[in-house]
């Protein structure tokens, strides 16, 4: 049986308009999905280059010509939705680690007018070891730097051949940070002032909130494409229906991504912020904090995890008690968002795998639960025993199960040092874990009560097993309430 290709499904060529930095589930079940829209049902006509922001391989990719199959499937005002539809969005994969010359000269193309990024909360950082001449520079925000950098001497600084940037990472302001980091590294490698100011003239970066379920490969639906369609897709992708772009941008930006007109829920906004701080604390942090909890109890799943007898009380009472106190919407539209996130969640379609979302625990730790853990001390007065509990949870988790996690190298490493070197003492371990300002933004050992409380809790978790000490604080706080 034929691999999907050109050769088994003929797609239309458009040209090439868009670096995309990210190749992975998300961005081809969201972004590139919505390019395709774009194509079907606009003049918008473009591709994407895709590009990898680490060591990827972009072989499988191109061996099918970019395309692939996304299985849609989850339920739309109460009814059933399991569509499927051939992604034809993508033109090609680059790999900057094997023809980096490759991905420059897409700087040089006229037809290229913007870049989407998704390099998770770990990738949009700032390193300043990053220097123009590396191939490749190893940083996402180094990469883009380089890249705008040719482009600007390619075209002589015209400010017509400037970009429209629109990065996905979940951290707030992410355009403004990608445009402070670009700047800074430009300062960094004594880049022209011209450059400097064909940056922020010429191109536009713009804030961004995404909001999509993307499990990613499926075998049994790759099982069902390949009985029912007669080709093997080794890059399928599935998908819940439900989607949200929204985007802070000029209103030029909205006339040339007519998202809209595709019938794509995508908000132009003024002001990204209050949907950016719900979604973030409520559905990634939930996704966050149950991933260590719900796999130390045996689980693999989200769905699994919320419908679990302990794990899916423990996350749904540490969303309506410890994080919506502190976010600014009114409480019945913030429990009307919550019961919609649950309904996600157990989506009887979408088997969304817990590991998947462990990738960058740490800090996606820092950008989805430390505020909320953070604004609940600001407006209590007092620990929230849950949301400190993911913490202990998270440590527990880069201890016992670090041959199941991605995550950067230096993580890793901390983690495991950590542990050694204080010779399994809990206290100290917790000490050095939490006043590493590096891992958390901040020395976390200066929050009252809260170095003490993760080392007991984490002692519970190692003596008890994780179940026995999520039960106990579920009975406790029920005792609690009683009284």
């Amino acid at each position: 049986m034929r691999r999907l290709s050109k050769d088994v499904y003929p797609v239309a060529e458009y040209p090439e308009t868009i670096l995309q930095i990210g190749e992975g589930n998300f961005m081809r079940g969201f972004m590139n999905w919505q390019i395709q829209k774009l194509n079907d049902c606009t003049d918008f006509k473009g591709r994407a280059v895709v590009v990898p922001p680490r060591k990827g391989s972009v072989t499988a990719l191109n061996e099918q010509d970019g395309l692939y199959t996304l299985c849609i499937q989850g339920f739309h005002d109460q009814k059933e939705m399991n569509e499927r539809i051939v992604i034809q969005s993508i033109s090609r994969g680059i790999s900057t680690y094997t023809d980096y010359e490759a991905f420059l000269h897409v700087a040089e193309s006229p037809d290229v007018r913007f870049v989407f990024s998704n390099t998770t909360e770990a990738g949009l950082v700032l390193r300043k070891e990053d220097r123009l001449e590396d191939r490749p520079q190893v940083s996402f925000p180094g990469k883009l730097t380089a890249f705008l950098y040719h482009r600007f001497k390619a075209f002589s600084g015209d400010e017509k051949k400037g970009l429209i940037i629109l990065p996905c990472e979940l951290i707030e302001q992410n355009g403004d940070r990608l445009r402070e980091y670009v700047i800074t590294m430009a300062a960094e490698w004594n880049l022209p002032p011209d450059f400097v100011a064909w940056v922020k003239e010429a191109n536009t970066f713009c804030n961004t909130l995404v909001d999509r379920i993307v499990p990613g490969f499926s075998q049994k639906a790759a099982e069902t494409v390949q009985k029912e369609e007669g080709y093997i897709d080794e890059l399928l992708v599935t998908a819940e229906y439900y989607h949200l772009f929204v985007i802070e941008a000029p209103p030029f930006v909205q006339k040339e991504l007519p998202f809209q007109d595709a019938g794509l829920n995508v908000l132009f906004v003024e002001d990204i912020a209050p949907y950016r701080m719900s979604k973030v604390r409520i559905l990634n942090g939930a996704h966050t904090a149950m991933v260590p909890i719900a796999y130390a109890c045996g689980l693999d799943t989200v769905k699994k995890a919320v419908g679990d007898e302990h794990v899916g009380v423990f996350i749904r009472r540490m969303l309506e008690e410890e994080v919506l106190p502190s976010l600014p919407l009114p409480e019945e539209e913030l429990l009307l968002y919550t019961q919609s996130v649950w309904d996600r969640f157990c989506n009887p379609f979408v088997k969304h795998q817990l590991l998947d979302i462990a990738l960058n625990g740490v800090s996606k730790f820092r950008a989805r639960i430390l505020p909320s853990l953070l604004d609940y001390i600001e407006l209590k007065k007092q620990l929230p025993t849950k949301l400190m509990f993911s913490l202990s949870s998270l440590i527990y988790f880069y201890q016992v199960h670090a041959d199941q996690i991605k995550d950067d190298e230096s993580v890793m490493a901390f983690m495991k040092e950590a542990w050694e070197e204080v010779d399994h003492s809990y206290e100290l371990m917790v000490d050095r874990l939490l006043s590493n300002e590096v891992l958390w933004g901040m020395d976390l050992t200066r929050i009252a009560g809260l170095k003490d409380a993760v080392a007991e809790q984490l002692t519970c978790i190692h003596e008890n097993g994780m179940r026995a000490a999520v039960h106990q604080i579920l009975q406790y706080e029920s005792q609690g309430e009683k009284a």
